[in-house]
Parts: C-alpha cells; sequence; structure tokens
C-alpha cells in the first residue's frame, strides 16, 4: 500500500489495524562509470515496495536526495547537508506523528545516510516530546540497510568475493540492472580500482578515487544476480519490519 497512491480515508483505516510504516530512503549520488546515479534510491524504493506487500504494511514517499557531500566532485550528484536532512526526516515523522503512526521502518539505500539518520531519530523523539503528542514517548525509529542484510552480504562475497568493494559495487549495479533493465550502462573500466582510502572532503574523494569505484568490480553484475539480491533483501527486511511492529 503506496501513501502516495492511497486517500486519507484508507490511510486512516489502515491505523486501526497497525502503527508501523515503511519509509524508503537513499541518494542522488555517482555509482562509477556503470552505476545509475539514482541507485541507492532505485534500490531502497523497489526492496522497500516488496516487503510492505509482503507485510502489508503502507509505505511513505522516498527519500530521494540523501547525505552524499563526499560525492559532490562528480557531475549529476545531489546532496542534503547532514542538519537538512536531519530536519527532513524530523519533519516527516513528525507529520505521520500527528496521524498515530508510531513504528518507522526506514529501508536504506546508502552507506553515507546511517549516521546522519541516528542523529535524526535522536532529534526527533526530542522534538516530539516537546510538542506533548499521544505516544509521543512509544514513538520508535529502526534503520533497515538493505546492503548490510546478511544473505545479501553473504551471497555478494561468494558472487564476488574482494571485487564487491564499498561503493558502486556489484551487488548494488546487479539490482539496478535487475529492476532497470533498459538502463544498463557500459564503460570501460580499469583493471586497477583504489580502495582503502579514508573519506574526506569531495575534492579529495574525487582525488583517491578518480572514476568513483571504491574496490569495486561493477562488472561482474548481472540482472540475474539482482534479482537474486532483490530476493534475499525483501525476504530479510520483511522479518525485520514484523518483528519490529510487534515489539513494545
Amino acid at each position: 500500500m503506496l501513501l502516495h497512491l492511497s486517500t486519507w480515508p484508507e490511510v486512516e483505516a489502515y491505523l486501526d489495524s497497525s502503527r508501523g510504516i515503511i519509509i524508503p530512503i537513499g541518494s542522488t549520488e555517482q555509482h562509477g562509470p556503470t552505476g545509475l546515479i539514482g541507485t541507492d534510491a532505485i534500490a531502497a524504493s523497489a526492496i522497500a515496495r516488496g516487503v510492505g506487500e509482503a507485510a502489508n504494511a503502507l509505505i511513505g514517499p522516498t527519500i530521494n536526495v540523501g547525505m552524499a557531500l563526499h560525492h559532490t566532485s562528480f557531475p549529476g550528484t545531489i546532496t542534503l547537508r547532514p542538519q537538512t536532512l536531519i530536519l527532513v526526516i524530523r519533519d516527516y515523522i513528525t507529520s505521520l506523528a500527528k496521524a498515530g503512526f508510531v513504528k518507522y521502518f526506514f529501508i536504506n539505500g546508502h552507506g553515507g545516510n546511517i549516521a546522519t539518520m541516528k542523529a535524526a531519530f535522536s532529534e526527533t523523539y526530542a522534538h516530539l516530546s516537546d510538542l506533548n503528542l499521544p505516544n509521543a514517548d512509544r514513538i520508535q525509529c529502526q534503520i533497515g540497510n538493505w546492503f548490510m542484510c546478511g544473505s545479501v552480504y553473504k551471497l555478494a562475497k561468494e558472487l564476488y568475493g574482494n571485487q564487491e568493494g564499498s561503493h558502486a559495487t556489484p551487488s548494488e549495479i546487479a539490482l539496478t540492472q535487475y529492476l532497470y533493465p533498459e538502463a544498463i550502462k557500459q564503460a570501460p573500466l580499469s583493471e586497477e580500482v583504489a580502495s582503502g582510502h579514508k573519506i574526506y572532503g569531495a575534492a579529495d574523494f574525487r582525488r583517491r578515487f578518480p572514476d568513483g569505484r571504491m574496490g569495486s568490480n561493477p562488472g561482474l553484475a548481472t540482472p540475474e544476480h539482482g534479482q537474486q539480491f532483490y530476493e534475499l533483501a525483501v525476504k530479510e527486511l520483511t522479518d525485520n519490519y514484523l518483528e519490529f511492529v510487534s515489539s513494545d
């Protein structure tokens, strides 16, 4: 059930049976020479929809732009500052909390969002408490990083070994190939790829990782692999969501 394709009476009826909602969050950033700029948002949105269908859960609108300041030296990247993303998440939750939602399960597609999301949750709990909203003390947020699911990680290692890398990975590229086969990109990839450097500013990132990859070989990706990653992530995150909404 997608929030943006629902009416307010439908949402009100949903709240009679569940107070949980799934919110996809990703990023709009470079993913190497063959990766789609929307990879992280595409993945989070699709997996969230799969989880929502499996769990009969409401899915909120995707937060398509995340915290990607370190990628801004690559054309096409769009980012929010951490403080801006904190406010976006806080406002999402505050709006929904006024309607009666208490359990917020964020399906995340971008590692760079994690620290900001955790800060946003702390900020939101304090903000809602100050507003004296009913059930403010029961509101809980949880992150489900699809790329960190145990089953996904295991398959990626089996398929790609050390060539999985940590950005513009074959696993995430494979997932977008499965979801958008008409948008599969081809480009020459150097055999040597930078890895192991710490992340600082955007210019430094591009200097250290000149083609945008971080130890990865996205040339190994296939749509068939992407389907496997999708199914594993949906199953594991569905279990996580159902456990989360049923807990105190």
